[in-house]
This record gives structure tokens, C-alpha cells and sequence, in this order.
């Protein structure tokens, strides 16, 4: 695949996704609700609203390992590594140490060329925390 295919299809799922979520918003899960009135009266006594969902997202953190954490920041870039790190547009990831991942996200937020796709995530990792770094590390590494 040319690199402007790859850049074409990271620009219609980068914002294409999100443009699809905006329009297809309602109440159709436990933290998530697009209605008023009884409707919204039916999802607060569901789920407590949105004070006992920040709540319970908290203790969740707090509970979780890096890795279970990494887990959930990874979904960003199974896209382009694959669920299980096995790569697809963008390299394997599967095999790599939290050593090897720590250091390429470093470098590529830090604006560095680290391979022929590097164009593609200085964006990406330019909006981790290094703590989220760290997490997607820790999650590759059990790949």
C-alpha cells in the first residue's frame, strides 16, 4: 500500500468515526443517553447519572492494572496493529517488550523518525500522557 492510502484511510477513520458517533447518539447504553424529560428520568434511575458513573470509572482506575489500562488505550490503535498486535497498515507489536514500546511512542511523541510510517503517529502518540505510555506498553506486552 502507497503511503497516501495509508494516510487516506487513517483520515477517514480518524474522523470519520467520530463524525459517525455524534450523529448516532442515544440512549442506547448505560453511559450514554441523547434524551430529556422521563427519558432522561429512566437513565438516571438505571445508572445513578453522571455522578455515579464518574464515580465508578474512578474506582474502576484506581483498580486496574497498567496493563488493563493499556488495554482500553490500545483500542486506538488496533486499527492499524491489529486487536492482537499482529500489525496490518502499521507494524507487528506483538513480541515487543514495554522497554521497545515505551521508547518508539517517546520518540515518535517527541517528533523523531522512527520508521516509514512515522508521519502517521507523531499525532497519535503526541496525545498520550506518559502514564498512558506507559499503560499501552505494559497492555503490548502481554500481546
Amino acid at each position: 500500500m502507497s503511503n497516501n492510502l495509508h494516510i487516506a484511510l487513517f483520515t477517514l477513520f480518524a474522523f470519520g468515526l467520530p463524525l459517525w458517533a455524534m450523529q448516532n447518539n442515544a440512549f442506547e447504553g448505560r453511559g450514554v443517553h441523547g434524551c430529556v424529560g422521563e427519558c432522561y428520568e429512566q437513565w438516571q434511575a438505571e445508572t445513578g447519572g453522571v455522578v455515579a458513573i464518574a464515580v465508578a470509572q474512578a474506582e474502576e482506575k484506581a483498580n486496574s492494572t497498567p496493563a488493563q489500562l493499556g488495554e482500553k488505550a490500545y483500542a486506538g490503535c488496533i486499527a492499524c496493529h491489529g486487536a492482537g498486535g499482529e500489525g496490518g497498515v502499521g507494524p507487528k507489536l506483538a513480541g515487543q517488550s514495554i522497554v521497545e514500546i515505551t521508547d518508539k511512542l517517546l520518540r515518535y511523541k517527541a517528533g523523531e523518525t522512527v520508521g516509514a510510517q512515522s508521519a502517521l503517529m507523531w499525532s497519535q502518540a503526541a496525545q498520550l500522557s506518559d502514564a498512558d505510555i506507559d499503560n499501552i506498553a505494559a497492555f503490548v506486552e502481554t500481546l
